[in-house]
């Protein structure tokens, strides 16, 4: 993507309800620091000014996040009702997500699923980071899942690195930066959970790139450009080719990784090897609900 500015917002899906944008990798979503002035939210007023509302904090109403330094479809409503549909379909799990990702290293599984807890991380110094349950100073950490699937096997400035594909069946704060570093396979660019040792890249190497959310108004469906290709990015240089994305997002629609018919089908070991008890899923359901309030209380319907 060309460097951000006020102008150069990427639109993927519009009607008179949403809004799908491809969020660029430098730029946040929204800002109260006065020396932050380009963010997503004034690239909308600057591109949409008629359809900003002055009754919400940020004029637009954000429907989820992504990091900072994260890419990809991000799902802006645009008036009371719709910003409610959403809400309902994150409170009831039919959100689907995909991410795209280039980490560290050559990972040996084609498939594996990721289960550590992730709390807090209250040491010195690293009170913005999160981390895995066992490390010191982690606080409250609670059960996550990810599931991971590699696409490829390359070099990226000529280190290996894996291109993957990442879901996060659960919804904690850097969730999967954290899982990714935890498994010994750091996303490309992070430098936040390399401990300030990879700030070579130009980017951290994290991209959403599938959102579906079916809300009672319309189907959202979307996908945001594949960043992580040679033509795009030179230093990532592809060599063995394990799994086609289109067939893995083909599959996951046909799933419906977050619908809840999903849950009445899942392998009784696969959640004992998780550790996904009744509490476990009443937990994740309390934080998923709390998350969804905490940006859309302001609008969502009583």
């Amino acid at each position: 993507m060309e460097p951000v500015s006020i102008d150069n917002l990427s639109i993927l899906y519009q009607s008179e309800d949403f809004i799908v944008v491809n969020k660029h990798w430098d730029v946040r979503i929204d800002s109260k620091m006065w020396y932050e002035k380009l963010t997503l939210q004034s690239q909308l007023k600057y591109r949409f000014p008629e359809l900003a509302d002055p009754g919400t904090y940020y004029g637009f109403r954000f429907c989820h996040q992504l990091d900072f330094s994260t890419s990809g479809a991000l799902c802006v409503a645009l008036n009371r009702e719709a910003a409610g549909s959403v809400y309902k379909c994150f409170k009831n799990r039919t959100v689907t997500k995909a991410y795209l990702a280039l980490v560290r290293g050559h990972i040996q599984e084609a498939k594996r699923t990721i289960c550590f807890a992730i709390g807090k991380n209250t040491t010195e110094g690293l009170t913005h980071m999160m981390c895995i349950e066992g490390t010191d100073g982690c606080k409250s950490p609670k059960p996550c899942r990810s599931e991971l699937i590699v696409l490829e096997y390359g070099l990226y400035s000529g280190e290996p690195a894996t291109k993957v594909l990442l879901q996060p069946l659960t919804g904690r704060t850097h969730q999967l930066r954290v899982h990714c570093s935890a498994i010994g396979h750091p996303i490309v660019g992070d430098f936040t959970y390399s401990f300030k040792k990879d700030s070579a890249p130009y980017r951290m190497m994290l991209h959403a790139y599938y959102l579906c959310i079916p809300t009672s108004k319309e189907l959202i469906e979307v996908s945001a450009p594949d960043p992580f290709v040679p033509s795009f990015d030179s230093s990532w240089v592809p060599q063995h080719l394990i799994h086609h994305l289109d067939e893995l997002i083909q599959e996951l629609k046909g799933k419906g990784i977050w619908a809840g018919e999903e849950e009445k089908q899942e392998d009784p070991s696969a959640v004992l090897s998780c550790e996904v008890t009744p509490e476990t899923k009443t937990q994740e359901m309390e934080e998923q609900q709390t998350h969804c309030k905490q940006w859309l209380s302001e609008w969502a319907p009583e």
